[in-house]
């Protein structure tokens, strides 16, 4: 992983620039603010020592604008020290984070935010000032582990989730990424594991929404596999026991034919759409999630999903 997420380390004042994260107070606001933004963003986070929500803030505000290489600076003041600014800006509430550029606030938010929104919210600051922040190492990282995936290397992507791990615990990504490595690998038990550790206000999140959908629909096919010809000839027989056509897609999703189950579901939703709840549109809805909704299977089927609800 050293070569991996272990780059981009050095000081970004290492050469003579400004450095990314410093300290600022009310008197130096002009110079470490407002003249600064004229040149690269600059990032205000207004805190306080006895705020709780500032010290989960900070660090990962001071991360993040590492990460992004000189697109943008942090400036951080204390409000009890320095109260003159934050006076001005009308600041009620901590932690407050303001972004200015040319001098002027261009964006705002308030309270502790999940890292992903705040990379959102310095890329947006970077591409918005014509300098859209790099990848970080971790991303790269990231990057890597779903190629390999994709490519069905499934051991080298569960290694390098597994490293990013190591570095970011709740990043979820990665969480989302190892869990449909278990899953592949057949080991759903510990893939549990791994979901149950997300939080509940982010069990929500796309990416871990996939990996749940993969799981479960993983612990469907394997009460159905096994018996593929079997449920082939009942259909034969009967082109409309449903049921049959369901087991049958659910098996031959498990038994890794996805575009095959997707024909079943489709036909099973053709012949009778409100069969057994909508359970064919319902493990549809699933296969998209767990494909993922750039996935050309998954683009082709909704389609046809599509035509078929509205025709």
């Amino acid at each position: 992983m050293e070569t991996l997420i272990g780059q981009g380390n050095a000081p970004a004042h290492a050469n003579g620039a400004a450095a990314p994260v410093k300290d600022s107070s009310d008197q130096d606001f002009m110079v470490d603010v407002i003249d600064a933004s004229m040149t690269v963003p600059v990032i205000v986070d207004f805190w306080a020592t006895w705020c709780g929500p500032c010290k989960t803030l900070g660090p990962v505000l001071e991360k993040v604008v590492k990460e992004a290489k000189g697109a943008v600076r942090l400036v951080k003041i204390d409000v009890d020290k320095n109260p003159a600014v934050a006076g001005q800006l009308r600041i009620k509430t901590i932690p407050m984070v303001y972004a200015f550029f040319q001098g002027r606030p261009v964006d705002a938010f308030e309270g502790a935010q999940p890292e992903s929104v705040i990379k959102q919210f310095v890329q947006r600051l970077a591409k918005s000032a014509g300098a859209a922040a790099g990848p970080s190492p971790i991303e790269e990282a990231l990057e890597h582990a779903e190629a390999a995936l994709k490519e069905g290397d499934a051991a080298t992507a569960s290694a390098i989730f597994g490293q990013v791990l190591q570095h970011e615990p709740e990043n979820l990504p990665a969480i989302a990424g190892l869990v449909r490595c278990l899953v592949k690998a057949g080991e759903l038990e510990e893939a549990r594991k791994q979901l149950a550790k997300v939080p509940a206000n982010q069990a929500n999140d796309k990416t871990i929404a996939a990996a749940r959908a993969a799981l479960e629909l993983a612990e469907q096919a394997g009460q159905k596999q096994g018996g593929l010809d079997e449920l082939k000839a009942k259909l034969a027989a009967d082109p409309n026991d449903h049921q049959s056509r369901y087991d049958l897609a659910l098996a031959l999703y498990g038994n890794g034919e996805a575009e095959p189950a997707l024909d079943e579901l489709l036909e099973l939703f053709r012949r009778n759409r409100g069969w057994n709840e909508e359970a064919a549109r319902k493990q549809l809805v699933k296969i998209f999630e767990a494909l993922g909704p750039t996935d050309p299977l998954t683009l082709s089927a909704r389609r046809r999903l599509s035509s078929l609800m509205f025709a």
